[in-house]
């Protein structure tokens, strides 16, 4: 058991919040008003609790199943684990949830205003992860992260108080395309969960077949494969980009930071030469300060 399933069992709240230092970008840096750090590891906490229970990732010993209300013999039972989130979820908004984490989210959704619908995108997408495991096309794919991951980016505006259609349209640029950096980053983690996120039509183009990516490390066809699929998630961080440049302040530090977490680990890979299959290709904090400031400066 890792440490952090281990804190999990004994702190099913505590374990999961512990996860946000090892995302590719900052959760909720100390620069931020303490309200928007409160209010962002809350809807944070939602988010990590949710892929946790798609993941099959809850510790063991079924304590946030007991929370949510799951019987012992459905504890594994990852569609029950789900539906009964979304139930607590819906209490949210006009009752008392029963686990602690949705309980820390109650407080930002009622201060923020914050609405069910990006909350249930992300539960549908770990409900789709359930049903579906392969993608036949990259529009497909983009369907997918329109519920994994673009409600991620809308809540944070929507935290800060700053959302706008064309804030909106940015965001979903840039959680996409982040959403698809970390699909890249753990190619051989979810074939391992008989997921596959890479678009069939793409491994066709490229001669790569799923055998390819279960090898200890990749051939070529994998890897151009890899570099075609992260220039295409370098091109929607481009687009993103601006959404920086349309705020002011703390927030623009914020939204720097997501956009270049994004491209650090763009540029790991590419120092992996691609290669992802051994492990995932990860930035280090002086290339993802790097990328910052490049983004800050307006060079990119």
């Amino acid at each position: 058991m890792t440490a952090t399933r281990a804190a999990r069992a004994v702190d099913p709240e505590r374990g999961t919040l512990d996860k946000a230092a090892g995302e590719n970008f900052p959760v909720a840096p100390f620069f931020l008003p303490r309200d928007w750090r409160t209010d962002l590891m809350a809807v944070y906490g939602f988010a990590r609790l949710v892929d946790d229970i798609g993941d099959g990732d809850l510790a063991p010993g079924g304590a946030d199943a007991r929370l949510l209300g799951v019987t012992p013999d459905r504890a594994d039972d990852r569609l029950a684990l789900l539906d009964a989130f979304e139930a607590d979820l819906r209490r949210v908004f006009d009752a008392t949830p029963h686990h602690p984490l949705l309980r820390r989210l109650q407080p930002t959704v009622r201060r923020r205003a914050l609405t069910p619908g990006p909350f249930l995108g992300l539960i549908a997408a770990n409900r789709q992860d359930q049903l579906v495991k392969r993608y036949e096309t990259y529009d497909d794919l983009l369907a997918y992260c329109e519920l994994s991951a673009n409600p991620i980016g809308r809540l944070v505006l929507a935290v800060t108080g700053t959302s706008s259609p064309e804030r909106v349209r940015r965001s979903d640029a840039v959680c996409t395309a982040l959403q698809i950096v970390e699909h890249l980053q753990d190619v051989a983690e979810d074939l391992g969960r008989d997921r596959v996120y890479l678009p069939a039509e793409d491994m066709k183009r490229f001669h790569v077949q799923e055998d390819d990516l279960a090898a200890p490390t990749a051939n070529a066809s994998v890897r151009a494969l890899i570099a075609f699929e992260a220039r295409r998630a370098s091109d929607l961080l481009d687009e993103g980009t601006a959404l920086v440049a349309g705020v002011r302040g703390r927030l623009r530090l914020l939204l720097a930071g997501f956009v270049a977490g994004g491209r650090a680990a763009v540029r790991a890979i590419t120092a992996a030469d691609h290669d992802v299959l051994p492990g995932p290709p990860k930035p280090g904090k002086v290339q993802l300060l790097r990328e910052a400031g490049v983004i800050l400066r307006g060079e990119g």
